[in-house]
């Protein structure tokens, strides 16, 4: 390990483990990872939880061909998921995720002490970018003040310069969330640094044109056509054949469907690096999700699906029925601007 990576290994790992889990002394820290992670990222989060008088529990996997669901064959699933249902910690690590599988749903369901992380395989570089650098309060107070305004609408209407143009419903009856960096308390956590609504089932219209998609080449833009919820139409410059054959090949409708939609505020995270974590919480951004909902999120049963894939389109405006609080990628509304103000420069 080079000094620098040691360096930013260690420090987002104290950051991690200490401040944001707040990880107690005899507490289980279950840490999966597969055959395509970084073992010295792995290694560190353990060696960091075991100096914060926790116990690491560290289990390796077989990389599976496929996430989510689609990749149950190629984990000792029975296994696994017993023992996530009796720990305290489990940050997922795995370079093809276990997130929104039947292992996933059931650990949630059977343990309501779990506190869960997703980092999946991104690089220490862009871990220390999305989990350092900013204080939990002040990040807590922007993203709450922002999911309390879309709350309070009844539709969201989100445009950039690319060609976004899409627009859908609220239903309060579904996820409002934000991720802080706070993990101290029994939660399904992801990276900092987003607030995140699942859609009115049927309402998404328009155009979405993504800077980045997964399972996308990164040298053409890709174009979704929405209508009542769901992809009818994919277009752009490269790629386009091979996408809609990826989403053929699950021959599953629910693929097709939207699943969350984020607004990107890390103040970490100015631009695209590729790292699809990291893309999704850009600042002055949006993320959708497509495919598989958790139940936790669209109650009663959510939208199942055998996979999950996003997008990331950047400097959106974003208008919460009338009122704008985005304007290409800069946050503009009076209310929110102190808040940017006080997390930027503290």
């Amino acid at each position: 390990m080079t000094k620098d990576k040691k360096i930013l290994t260690a420090r987002f790992s104290k950051i991690l483990i200490e401040t944001m889990f707040q990880v107690k002394p005899g507490e289980t820290v279950a840490i999966t990872a597969d055959t395509g992670s970084d073992r010295e990222i792995i290694d560190a989060m353990a060696n960091a939880a075991a100096a914060a008088a926790g116990i690491p529990l560290v289990m390796w996997m077989p990389k599976a061909e496929q996430s989510g669901q689609a990749g149950m064959k190629d984990w000792p699933s029975e296994a696994l998921t017993a023992a996530l249902c009796k720990v305290d910690v489990w940050i997922e690590a795995q370079s093809t995720v276990i997130l929104y599988s039947d292992i996933w749903e059931t650990a949630f369901k059977e343990n309501n002490k779990l506190r869960y992380l997703i980092i999946a395989d991104s690089s220490i570089e862009s871990l220390d970018r999305m989990f350092t650098g900013f204080d939990i309060q002040l990040l807590k107070s922007l993203l709450s003040k922002v999911r309390d305004m879309a709350m309070a609408c009844k539709k969201v209407h989100i445009t950039s310069n690319n060609g976004t143009n899409v627009s859908y419903d609220i239903d309060l009856n579904y996820a409002f969330d934000i991720d802080d960096g706070d993990f101290s308390m029994p939660k399904f956590g992801t990276a900092p640094g987003f607030i995140n609504i699942v859609p009115k089932l049927g309402s998404m219209n328009g155009t979405i044109a993504f800077d980045i998609l997964e399972g996308a080449p990164r040298d053409g833009q890709i174009q979704f056509t929405m209508k009542n919820g769901s992809i009818i139409d994919v277009n752009g410059e490269n790629g386009v054949e091979d996408f809609k054959s990826y989403l053929a090949s699950f021959k599953d409708e629910n693929m097709y469907k939207i699943s969350h939609n984020m607004f990107g505020l890390n103040p970490g995270i100015k631009a695209l690096t590729g790292e699809l974590c990291e893309d999704e919480r850009i600042w002055g951004g949006v993320d959708f999700g497509f495919g598989h909902t958790s139940a936790m999120d669209m109650p009663p049963y959510g939208q199942e699906a055998k996979s999950h894939f996003d997008g990331v389109v950047t400097n959106v405006s974003i208008f919460l029925d009338d009122i704008q609080i985005f304007d290409n990628g800069i946050v503009c509304h009076p209310d929110l601007v102190p808040l940017v103000n006080n997390l930027l420069t503290n």
